[in-house]
């Protein structure tokens, strides 16, 4: 029979590190792991409002809350959290969030910025579970939570690169996951759809309207959040939250399977 771990549920609660944390999905996330008593490094670009949420937290939790200025299309700032990521010795929970969208199509946006979404998305990603998991081997207990999207599973030729590194987050999970069965960790390839944040407002979504969706198929940071964290302890590998995400992407997978079963590209 197997034996469920109790994955969060550990004495002496170490670290939490939250990549992307200044805003959005990533701020929940400190939010609620602070309330479980988790310390945390808080990793993004604006240095401003990590000091703001570093403030809150520390204040309303009575945990530690660094600041950790990178911006993870520079490889060199990934560098700099890998090696603050060796540094850890207690590190309990990876949150590898840091991410962006562009609107325009393939071929109108400069190669550097593709560079950079790779960079950002699937590159630290993989450079920052590098680092993390031989710790958590060794003291046989950790969590990584990887945020993708439910366009990892749409494939939508309309988003290419951001379609294509979301989907690399996702079968890297995955794959990662089957290497460490057995060793005290679980890894989560989170797939959220629509999400009020900041995310659609920045400059490289230009253009982009909320009202173009229906408000049912949006969600806010917070039951995104709660349903990732209750859903480390059901042990689910891809995990979409949203009864509408679930079943509409559930859809899509099965046709797509059957295309590709067909030998057809979408």
């Amino acid at each position: 029979m197997k034996v469920k771990e109790n994955f969060m549920e550990w004495e002496n609660l170490g670290i939490a590190l939250i990549t992307g944390a200044s805003s959005g999905i990533g701020a929940e996330f400190a939010h609620q792991l602070a309330a479980q008593g988790f310390d945390l490094v808080l990793v993004a670009r604006r240095k401003n409002k990590l000091d703001t949420l570093s403030k809150e937290l520390q204040e309303k939790f009575l945990v530690n809350a660094e600041v950790f200025v990178a911006n993870l299309s520079n490889m060199d700032d990934n560098e700099k959290v890998v090696a603050k990521i060796l540094e850890i010795d207690n590190l309990d929970v990876l949150i590898n969030n840091a991410g962006f969208g562009i609107t325009n199509t393939f071929l109108q946006i400069d190669l550097k910025r593709h560079i950079d979404m790779i960079n950002v998305h699937f590159t630290s990603t993989v450079m920052f579970c590098h680092a993390a998991l031989p710790g958590m081997i060794k003291r046989k207990r950790g969590v990584i939570i990887n945020t993708s999207s439910t366009a990892a599973i749409h494939r939508s030729p309309m988003s290419v690169m951001y379609t294509t590194t979301k989907s690399a987050v996702t079968v890297f999970s995955e794959l990662i996951k089957e290497r460490i069965k057995g060793k005290g960790i679980y890894i989560q390839s989170l797939c959220p759809g629509f999400t009020y944040s900041e995310f659609h407002d920045t400059e490289s979504m230009q253009g982009f309207q909320r009202n173009w969706f229906p408000k049912e198929n949006w969600m806010n940071a917070e039951d995104v959040v709660s349903l990732s964290l209750d859903a480390v302890k059901n042990g689910e590998v891809i995990f979409i939250p949203g009864e509408l995400n679930m079943q509409y992407t559930k859809s899509l997978r099965r046709k797509s399977m059957d295309n590709y079963l067909n030998a057809k590209i979408l």
